[in-house]
């Protein structure tokens, strides 16, 4: 073995000695430290501000708190680069460093808006979309998407039907373009995933409790699960999207989490919802009066048996205000959500949950629960040439009301019996009184579990190049029960179980969707161009089935089929829809002041038949940035300035599926002990794609730095080709056959927006939003409209809104009865003579917001304005003198001693001529009234809790209010939702929001 010499080590631990030495003094110079601090501006924390070490790659974001940490060497420079705030650099000195970020008002343009298929700069897109965030989503105490966006958007007209917890709304884009209510439904787009626009509902078993069986498929997203909601209003924004984008674009982002420390989030609200406004009815004096003069006016002079208001069977000195009875309760819900977030390097993720409960004003133990679940994830490969983005959202709804909404309740004769014996149980008055506390025992429920699904891939070919892919699903299945047992009759009548009905309705939709996009981004010296090519593949897949059991062996059991004797089977039906299609963008920037854009789509949709299956839709928009044109370089007024049009078509298939097929189905009826089939629908393979021709011009300013920016736009739709089904004579043995009609709407419209921001100080910032829409709506073409079947309910001219009524001049000295104009002076007051327009459509709406922030604490509250006119609380009464309540004003009443009354003569039911005026009055003129309101819509006061025990903590305590003040001259319980059903609810909540 040889021998290892001191000698013979010399030279490696000499060699290793130097370059200990010269680490040390490496180490010495470049010495590292974990550096971090709060970012924020003067609203309070930032989330997502770049942090990096200048010039190189070592970076971070800031959380949700603010808080960053990032290991970096001592005497470097750190950067802080945020959005629309001018970037921040500090020589690193020691290990803390809070920083407060200023707004850069030059940097605007660089805000990125959400288009759908690809993003764009806010200053230079071309077409016309609104947006809301997070911010004014969270200060709503709202269950619904739809409600948070009430009152924000320019052109966005949203209605909700009533108050019923899980019910529906009413959206319309722009105005109505089809003819038929389902027409008009828009595009919903969840994280890149259409979502259904129909309602989930069979409204054979839902409309007795909600409006028209509206129960809307955004019920299943939880408003604090969202980012942003963009709407795509013109033909630039939405022709990409072809015949889906017809009546506007919904676009719904939910939210992802950052890439840092694991951050969590809990969340709490509990609110108290009541009637905001009751009826001023008729007291029990009054009442009684006009119900002894309707039978004297009848000649009747003994009270029949059955009249147990006025005969003396029920306490002619008794009382109730039956509107406290079955609306006057306070709906208590309780809102809980819980969120995860983080992540490391290129990946983060965001994990949530919640849970929903409301509870209704009505008598007994009813209400809605919602559960979500949510998952986002997003990474980046090293090299940024790959990313990768999954969002999965699951949601169960469960509905338990009762079957029959108790607002008409509410007119019950104010001295009927008291609801409950002296015993504690229903009250029926020796079989003289209908409790209608038994319609308790009638119930609905609704169940629902739907799922939401993406995976969206981006890969950088080259530096031009991207190829993205877009894929995703969406699964709801929807189960109601409505029923109807013995035990809600009086049992005087002896009804038995075998006499209870059950009504089930189940169905399933699932939809898959693969979008593979290219994208080609060009710079050169002074023009830029983006290209757009991609294709859609989508299949839609639907199964209903809906039956009614009667005959029970018991109510017990009434939701169990295996208990009836009779199962009759209304529906049972399966369909399939298939849509494909390619489209295409191409963008143009020159000098970065004059765009040109213009979009394209070619649809194929299974709707349609052999020949009519393809439909080709584009637009074109342009924007002149005339600010950055050098006369304005040295402008001290000038912010930002740009002019835009933009013209294009987009068309529609919402007419359902097979519709052009000779269709057959089984028949619900035997024939010699056979079920057969039955012909069910015409064969009319040439109806196509409705046509909506879309125009829209638009001016944009900002003045003062951007302190203060208005926007002005006209805009024109003119919707053809209608999909409608052309009613045939019975002879024929169908009713209709489903058919285009050379039918065009119209709808025009101004649009005016104004955002300024009055005060921005150290601790007070004053910000104010306005946005106002002037409509109009009108038919201008239907070929032969006087010899169609739509004669009594169009007119060229007017608009869709409208109905033909009787003109309503007064009431008649003699009769004491309504009396209307007599137009072909054929001494019969019939159809012929219905020539008034009623417009139940809205003339403008409008919306106005202000927030203020000081300190710790902020304020922000939004008015709502609607002018329009409506059907007051007359239209949904019966006739004046039956055993119903009416509101104070039916005092004034005909009789020989008041001929200048509002109302005519009331009656028990035996006046013939009386019952039909009051039909003819409930379509006259007599019954269109001023239901124009201003409204504080939404209303949250928030204080951020300080202290050092909260360092890199957040809390948040805050106070709501929905629906808080109406003014309006409209006499009946809400100007917005329908009479008949609970009006939509005032609502106070309280809460908070702890991240840690």
């Amino acid at each position: 073995m040889k021998k290892i010499t001191f000698t013979a080590l010399t030279v490696p631990l000499t060699y290793v000695l130097i370059m200990l030495l010269c680490s040390l003094k490496t180490y010495a110079q470049e010495k590292t430290l974990t550096l971090s601090g709060v970012v924020k501006d003067a609203n309070g924390p930032l989330a997502g501000v770049n942090v990096w070490q200048t010039d190189t790659e070592n970076g971070t974001q800031t959380n949700e708190l603010g808080f960053y940490t990032i290991q970096i060497p001592l005497n470097t420079q750190v950067t802080f680069d945020y959005l629309g705030y001018k970037p921040q650099t500090f020589t690193v000195k020691t290990s803390t460093l809070n920083v407060t970020l200023v707004a850069d008002e030059n940097t605007l343009d660089e805000l990125v808006i959400n288009a759908g298929y690809y993003t764009v700069k806010d200053k230079e897109r071309t077409g016309s979309i609104s947006k809301i965030t997070a911010k004014e989503i969270g200060q709503q105490p709202v269950a619904n998407p739809l409600a948070a966006m009430q009152g924000r958007m320019a052109g966005v007209n949203i209605t909700q039907n009533s108050g019923v917890p899980g019910g529906g709304f009413d959206i319309q884009i722009r105005g109505r373009n089809s003819l038929r209510t389902e027409g008009n439904a828009p595009l919903y787009i969840v994280d890149g995933v259409p979502y259904a626009s129909q309602s989930i509902s069979d409204n054979g078993i839902s409309s007795f409790v909600m409006p028209f069986g509206n129960v809307s498929p955004l019920n299943s997203i939880n408003p604090n699960d969202i980012e942003s909601i963009e709407v795509l209003k013109d033909a630039d924004a939405t022709a990409i999207y072809g015949s889906r984008g017809s009546n506007g674009v919904v676009l719904i982002t939910t939210k992802r989490g950052n890439s840092d420390k694991t951050t969590f989030s809990f969340q709490s609200t509990t609110s108290v919802s009541t009637v905001a406004k009751y009826m001023d009815l008729m007291n029990t004096e009054a009442y009684l009066k006009m119900r002894k003069d309707a039978y004297a006016n009848d000649g009747i002079i003994d009270l029949p048996a059955d009249a147990y208001d006025v005969n003396g069977t029920w306490d002619e000195n008794k009382y109730t205000n039956w509107q406290k009875k079955f609306l006057g309760g306070k709906a208590v819900s309780q809102s809980t959500q819980f969120s995860i977030g983080g992540g490391s390097g290129k990946t983060n993720y965001l994990i949530n949950a919640g849970h929903r409960k409301d509870e209704t004003v009505f008598p007994g133990d009813y209400g809605y629960k919602r559960t979500n679940f949510g998952l986002n994830v997003n990474h980046q490969s090293k090299d940024d040439r790959f990313s990768i983005r999954v969002s999965i959202l699951k949601s169960f709804q469960k509905n338990n009301l009762m079957a029959t909404d108790f607002s008409n309740k509410i007119f019950l004769s104010p001295n009927a019996p008291d609801l409950y014996d002296a015993d504690g149980n229903l009250n029926w008055e020796n079989n003289t009184f209908e409790n209608p506390l038994a319609n308790l025992y009638a119930e609905y429920r609704f169940k629902s579990n739907d799922s939401n699904g993406q995976l969206g891939m981006d890969y950088k070919l080259t530096d031009q190049f991207t190829f993205r892919l877009n894929t995703g699903f969406n699964e709801a299945s929807v189960d109601e029960w409505r029923t109807a047992p013995s035990k809600m009759y009086n049992p005087g009548y002896g009804i038995g179980s075998d006499s209870s009905i059950l009504s089930y309705s189940t169905s399933k939709r699932s939809s898959w969707i693969v979008e593979p996009q290219l994208h080609w981004e060009l710079n050169l010296h002074k023009a830029k161009i983006n290209f757009l090519i991609g294709t859609t593949f989508e299949e839609r897949k639907a199964q209903s089935m809906r039956l009614d059991a009667g005959g029970f062996t018991t109510d017990d059991f009434i939701y169990n089929l295996a208990n009836a004797t009779i199962v009759d089977i209304i529906r049972d039906t399966e369909s399939r829809y298939r849509y494909a299609a390619i489209y295409g963008r191409f963008n143009f920037i020159y000098n970065d002041k004059y765009i040109v854009n213009l979009t394209g789509r070619r649809d194929g949709s299974s709707r349609f038949g052999p020949g009519k299956k393809w439909g080709n839709f584009g637009a074109v928009g342009a924007a002149w940035l005339f600010s950055r044109e050098n006369v304005f370089d040295k402008s001290s007024w000038l912010s930002f300035g740009k002019l835009r049009a933009s013209y294009g078509i987009t068309g529609s298939d919402l007419i359902g599926d097979y519709q052009y097929l000779d269709n057959m189905g089984i028949s619900r009826y035997q024939y010699d002990g056979i079920i057969g089939i039955e012909p069910i629908r015409l064969f009319n393979p040439d109806f196509s794609w409705e046509s909506n021709k879309k125009l829209e011009t638009a001016l944009e300013l900002e003045f003062l730095r951007g302190r203060l920016s208005t926007s002005i736009a006209w805009y024109r739709n003119r919707s053809s080709n209608q999909l409608v089904g052309i009613p045939l004579p019975g002879t024929t043995g169908f009713t209709s056959v489903q058919a285009n009609l050379q039918a065009t709407v119209e709808n025009t419209g101004w649009e005016f927006t104004l955002n300024s921001l009055n005060v921005s100080q150290t601790n007070f910032r004053w910000t104010t939003d306005i946005n106002v829409s002037i409509p109009k709506n009108k038919l201008i073409a239907f070929p032969n409209l006087e010899e169609s079947t739509y004669k009594n309910q169009y007119v060229i001219g007017e608009s869709i809104h409208m109905r033909k009524l009787f003109n309503y001049v007064g009431i008649n000295n003699e009769t004491g009865l309504y009396e209307f104009e007599d137009v072909n002076d054929d001494g019969i007051i019939d159809a012929n003579d219905r020539t008034a327009i009623g417009n139940v459509g809205p003339k403008y709406i409008a919306g106005f917001q202000n927030s203020f922030t000081y300190k710790s604490w902020s304020i922000s509250f939004l008015w709502q304005f609607v002018s329009q006119k409506v059907n007051s609380p007359d239209y949904y009464s019966g006739y004046l003198g039956m055993a119903e309540n009416r509101t104070d004003r039916s005092i004034d009443y005909f009789t020989p001693d008041n001929k200048d009354a509002k109302y005519q003569i009331p009656t028990s039911g035996k006046n013939t001529l009386a019952i039909q005026a009051n039909q003819n009055f409930k379509n006259s003129t007599g019954v269109i009234t001023d239901g124009s309101y201003i409204r504080l819509k939404s209303l949250q006061l928030q204080y951020k809790v300080g202290g050092d025990w909260l360092k890199n903590k957040s809390l948040n305590v805050y106070a709501q209010a929905n629906n808080l003040i109406t003014i309006t001259k409209y006499w009946g319980l809400d100007p917005e939702s329908m009479g008949g059903y609970v009006p939509n609810m005032r609502t106070i909540a309280f809460g908070f929001n702890f991240q840690f």
